[in-house]
């Protein structure tokens, strides 16, 4: 008797395994993509912020005004390496036209060096592809900047029964191109210069509670 319930109850915890396992409970009717997982994060599948800007519809220019020039937003988010590192890499090359930043990157020895002339590229193409962009060198980059992404600590087993704490960083990548060649550079200021600007935001604050 004992022998017989325990293989009934055995095949009803089967059977529920079973039916928690179905493919339909993790795929949607004719899709082959699941609805969620642990991989997958429903903040990687959907558009963010930056890359929105590049649905922005302008109006329609009037006759004889200059035409606007093309702005094209791509990014690349949780990178495996430090924002600190990629930050240096980013600000190298702002202001730079395509084909200076790519040369750039190319003799550089970083790991971040290879992802973000990965991205340039990507935007590139997305520059002629998406937005009537008549030569693909016509691009300058207007803004490189980097975010932090997941940071995660972990446990690093040391000998001794000791440990200590490793983190796992991740980074975002930004970058806006626009058509048109590089503005040029601002000149150097000096500190005569910004200790003008300092005696005018003096000069002209406002004192509250004052006569």
């Amino acid at each position: 008797m004992a022998a017989r319930w325990a293989i009934k109850a055995g095949s009803a915890w089967a059977c529920s395994l079973l039916g928690w396992a179905r493919p339909e409970r993790w795929l949607a009717s004719g899709s082959l993509f699941p609805l969620s997982c642990i991989h997958t994060s429903t903040s990687l599948q959907k558009f963010g912020k930056w890359e929105k800007k590049n649905r922005i519809v302008y109006p329609p220019q009037l006759p004889g005004e200059p035409r606007r020039p093309a702005e094209i937003y791509h990014c690349r988010r949780e990178i495996k390496y430090s924002k600190d590192k990629m930050w240096y890499l980013a600000k190298l090359i702002k202001g730079m036209s395509i084909d200076q930043a790519l040369a750039q990157l190319e003799f550089s020895d970083k790991k971040g060096a290879k992802v973000i002339k990965e991205v340039l590229l990507e935007a590139q193409e997305m520059a002629v592809r998406n937005h009537n962009v008549e030569f693909k060198s016509n691009l300058h980059i207007a803004e490189s900047m980097t975010g932090r992404g997941r940071y995660v600590k972990r446990i690093r087993y040391h000998g001794k029964g000791m440990f200590g704490i490793m983190k796992i960083v991740r980074c975002h990548y930004f970058v806006k191109l626009v058509e048109g060649p590089p503005p040029p550079p601002e000149p150097p200021r000096t500190g005569f210069d910004q200790a003008k600007e300092y005696v005018q935001q003096l000069r002209s604050r406002t004192l509250v509670n004052t006569l």
